[in-house]
């Protein structure tokens, strides 16, 4: 062999183990092994932050110069080490890029400054905290289970100055009694919910909705349409108790391929119906929620309107 023109080391090595004579003989699904993960894809199964990562660059580089400012307004995005790029001297996460594309729908159909706003199921509070940084509301109310609540007040307690966080309260889901009172008492000008009550049993969902449709003048939910069993996604890492528990949760648990298009566009049409909190309700924008394909974001309005506003 011409050495000019040989084999590096890194290839003789390869040509023994991945690249084999044997492995290229057979075509049936050399695109999803070893031979193509080292001649043209890296292999998605241990190259998973890899791939996030060049999608958290990709979305950032196309952010609209409003969303730009949006995030620049996020003080002490850093904090709990995220993974994260650099785009134009900005460090960007994913988490914050989903905040700031939920802000912008928000703002382009609501007023949100001076709102009276509640979350439903706020994880670690990435959501309130841009909403908060972009906005001046009036207050926001987080509804969870304790520990989630315990993280999230610790975070943002830290990422937001005092007279923000001041405007902050949190109802806990294990306190008796907590969240009818939260909705006996309180009205709100808008109600977030965000990839939980797909997690929750849907009779829960549905008595969360009962109560949004009486003391709420906006819904927003930010949900899955449905259901996956695509074992190649995740290998069911979780178990197969966890896979059977998950497909138990929440209003839409129709299984289908959450990678083809009009497939989550049928189910979408489930979706709108299934989270509208009931009659009077209008749906005034809905569409898909980037950067997942089977997220799907709508915004109800209630058009019977909410007397007397309460707590405001």
């Amino acid at each position: 062999m011409d050495d000019e023109y040989g084999r590096s080391p890194l290839w003789e090595r390869y040509g023994r183990t991945k690249v084999t004579k044997e492995a290229v003989a057979d075509l049936a699904n050399f695109k999803s092994n070893e031979v193509n993960f080292k001649m043209a894809l890296w292999d998605p199964g241990v190259n998973g932050v890899r791939y996030l990562k060049t999608l958290v660059f990709n979305l950032s580089a196309g952010l609209s110069e409003a969303n730009r400012a949006r995030l620049r307004r996020i003080h002490n995005r850093e904090v709990g080490n995220p993974i994260a790029v650099r785009y134009d001297g900005e460090t960007i996460c994913m988490d914050y890029l989903q905040a700031v594309f939920e802000v912008e729908f928000l703002a382009g159909h609501l007023d949100l400054d001076g709102s009276a706003v509640l979350e439903i199921g706020a994880g670690y509070g990435r959501t309130c905290h841009a909403i908060m940084s972009n906005h001046d509301l009036a207050s926001y109310h987080i509804v969870d289970l304790e520990n989630s609540i315990q993280l999230c007040r610790a975070y943002l307690g830290t990422v937001l100055e005092e007279e923000r966080f001041a405007r902050i309260h949190f109802h806990s889901v294990d306190e008796a009694g907590g969240v009818d009172a939260l909705f006996r008492d309180l009205s709100f000008d808008l109600c977030i919910n965000i990839d939980s009550f797909a997690e929750m049993n849907a009779r829960t969902v549905r008595a969360y909705l009962d109560r949004i449709a009486v003391t709420c003048r906006h819904l927003y939910v930010n949900n899955p349409v449905g259901k996956y069993l695509d074992k190649s996604l995740d290998g069911h890492s979780q178990g197969d108790e966890v896979v059977a528990l998950a497909l138990s949760t929440g209003p839409l648990r129709d299984v289908i391929d959450i990678h083809d298009n009009r497939a989550v566009e049928a189910q979408s049409r489930k979706f709108v119906t299934a989270y509208r909190p009931g009659d009077g309700w209008r749906c005034v924008a809905e569409g898909r929620s980037v950067p997942w394909t089977y997220y799907w974001q709508a915004l109800y309005r209630n058009d019977r309107g909410v007397g007397g506003w309460p707590g405001r």
